[in-house]
């Protein structure tokens, strides 16, 4: 299934967005219209599709990347490594 107007969007938003968190929520609720925690759901989701990796390779990876890292990190937590 193609992207639509919104995944670009998001996906266009990550890609030029600081590190900045207060001020990003902000801006997500601003440019893109939604609450900070869907955005965050929708990006979730979008980056385990192909079409996303197709159009944005580098970003994808590297949000998976640093998903997979927080994950790892929350499972030797509770693991108690």
């Amino acid at each position: 299934m193609p992207l639509d107007d919104r995944d670009l969007a998001i996906l266009d938003f990550e890609s030029r967005w600081t590190r900045h968190v207060g001020a990003k929520e902000e801006a997500i609720r601003t440019e893109l219209g939604l609450a900070p925690a869907r955005y965050y759901q929708l990006l979730g989701r979008l980056i385990d599709t192909a079409e996303a990796l197709e159009h944005d390779p580098m970003l994808v990876k590297r949000l998976r990347r640093v998903r997979d890292q927080r994950v790892r990190a929350g499972l030797a937590r509770v693991v108690g490594r």
